[in-house]
């Protein structure tokens, strides 16, 4: 089962940031040709996405390397797909998804590029970011577009700059119910929520109470902009003492004979029955558990 407790942006453009990143350990880590790219450099940056796709075995500490490219509404976000899907690419980050079609557009070009460059099919996922107002109300239908996507990620900043609204400290009645609805959407359409940045980096404490409010909304992890981040976040979504206790018992009914080859076809653990993807799913969840 994969993890989406931290998804890191991290400006493609900048080699230093994207030299730190090969020693982080987040889930997730999206290097960006968007919000920290100015118009000047996005060619620049897509050179230097290239390059770190090549060295994808560099970043051995994070389980997956995605790309957020630049939004339909800019005019280059083809260009962007065309220049980054490549082998070494896990996903691609859409922001400003505001319905199913715009993300099918995109989606038929990815099937293109991955027949053209001998790419797995399916095999780069999509994580959409729903931060309008449209988007809000489309969540369900733009998370089950499409079995590529693994994800949505709930955008406050643009969404409330599309309300019209000011973002108030520790008032978020401006932007609840959109931050309800969508983890519901998630899960509704087999995918998962991740949710929106905390922008004060140095407020740890503001951070987890935050990020737990996410969790209790049903969020898998949250997305971050600095590294001190990653531990706090890791340490909220990290499995709940029931999980590993589901987990442990499902490892010694089925460990023994998986290992060897010889796993039953499934068994009963809490009156409910397990089989190989629970298997998978246990060893998982341990595996985050501690990490």
């Amino acid at each position: 089962m994969p993890s989406f407790r931290s998804l890191i942006f991290v400006p493609a453009i900048n080699p230093r940031f994207v030299a730190k990143a090969k020693q982080l350990n987040a889930d997730i880590i999206c290097f960006d040709l968007e919000d920290s790219v100015l118009p000047s450099e996005k060619v620049k940056a897509r050179k230097m996405v290239q390059h770190i796709l090549r060295q994808r075995a560099d970043y051995k500490f994070t389980k997956k390397v995605y790309v957020r490219i630049n939004s339909r509404e800019s005019g280059i976000s083809k260009i962007d797909l065309r220049s980054t899907v490549q082998k070494g690419l896990d996903g691609i980050v859409v922001p400003k998804v505001n319905n199913k079609r715009e993300l099918l557009e995109l989606i038929s070009l990815i099937n293109e590029i991955e027949e053209r460059r001998q790419i797995k099919k399916n095999s780069v996922k999509l994580m959409p970011t729903v931060e309008t107002a449209e988007g809000v109300v489309n969540a369900y239908t733009i998370a089950a577009a499409d079995q590529r996507i693994e994800a949505i990620i709930f955008g406050v900043y643009d969404f409330l700059y599309d309300m019209g609204l000011d973002h108030v400290e520790d008032d978020p009645a401006g932007y609840s119910y959109a931050r309800m609805k969508i983890p519901v959407d998630a899960r509704a359409a087999g995918a998962m929520a991740i949710d929106a940045i905390w922008q004060k980096v140095d407020d740890i404490s503001g951070l987890r109470n935050d990020a737990v409010k996410a969790k209790r909304l049903g969020y898998a992890g949250k997305s971050i902009i600095h590294p001190n981040q990653i531990q706090t976040v890791h340490e909220v979504f990290r499995p709940s003492n029931s999980e590993i206790e589901w987990a442990t018992k499902v490892l010694r009914e089925l460990g023994p004979g998986m290992r060897k080859g010889k796993g039953k076809g499934a068994l009963k653990v809490e009156g409910k029955m397990i089989d190989a993807v629970h298997y998978k799913q246990a060893k998982s969840i341990l595996e985050f558990a501690y990490d």
